[in-house]
């Protein structure tokens, strides 16, 4: 299987994912949403020598884990991509802050504690929105933005993206193929050909655009859908978890609980 055909594929299941009828799944989007949305700004909002505190915020991706019924495996190998990247953000914080502190007895350099920090943030931050995503469906996840105003050009923007990304890689495979067939035994693309390549692409998903266009029109589009989530409406156990989450986020954000469970084992 090709990388474009792999990438599909992950696309599809992920698209499965979210249409389970799982608990997590009938959770109103717009709970988890603004969850996900509050879950990262408290990560972010850490002191960048703050691990011990940061450490505590590892509760909700372990409660989605299990709450959610989402392997652990294949969520970091869809993510062994964004992962690294985010990581690599912090690699180059000890050759800056060379100042040395001592952490837990242990003396070490203060941009060692700031590039780990800064790498929980990402990772927590990644992995919230893999949990929105693998547990809300676009459409549903489209409705919640239009529940909180988000511009309607927007929010469809992003849906028409998403589902359409698959027809582009699609093109993407067919291109290359056809290339791979005029060039046997030739590993990749040329550089040469690549604005060609890039060029070819942009007509034919203009084309494509076109015709979706059209199709949209003449099914009676007018500037705006009618998702899948407006059937959704919000229940008592939404709230529940709605503000048990938010609670737990303030209470693990105001209260180490690392340092605490340490210091009553010690």
């Amino acid at each position: 299987m090709s990388r474009i055909e792999n990438a599909i594929h992950e696309i599809h299941k992920l698209d499965n994912m979210s249409d389970q009828d799982q608990w997590m799944n009938n959770v109103h989007p717009l709970v988890k949403l603004l969850l996900t949305i509050g879950y990262i700004a408290l990560v972010v909002s850490f002191g960048k020598y703050d691990i011990m505190g940061l450490l505590g915020m590892a509760v909700y991706p372990i409660a989605m884990f299990i709450l959610g019924d989402i392997p652990v495996k294949s969520t970091f190998a869809r993510l062994k991509v964004v992962l690294p990247l985010v990581c690599f953000i912090g690699l180059f914080n000890p050759f800056f802050d060379k100042t040395l502190v001592t952490f837990y007895g242990i003396t070490v350099r203060a941009g060692v504690i700031s590039m780990v920090t800064l790498m929980l943030k990402g990772v927590f931050s990644v992995l919230a929105s893999y949990f929105l995503i693998a547990t809300t469906s676009i459409e549903k996840l489209c409705y919640a933005l239009r529940l909180l105003h988000v511009p309607k050009i927007m929010v469809t923007q992003i849906m028409l993206t998403y589902r359409y990304i698959v027809l582009l890689l699609n093109e993407v495979g067919r291109m290359t193929a056809a290339y791979s067939l005029r060039a046997p035994g030739q590993k990749g693309i040329h550089f040469k050909v690549w604005g060609s390549l890039t060029g070819q692409l942009l007509l034919r998903s203009m084309d494509r655009a076109t015709v979706v266009y059209e199709s949209m029109t003449l099914r009676g589009y007018n500037g705006d859908f009618t998702y899948i989530g407006e059937k959704d409406r919000f229940k008592r156990s939404d709230l529940v978890y709605f503000v048990f989450f938010a609670g737990l986020f303030v209470f693990l954000r105001v209260c180490p609980v690392i340092v605490v469970v340490g210091g009553l084992f010690q």
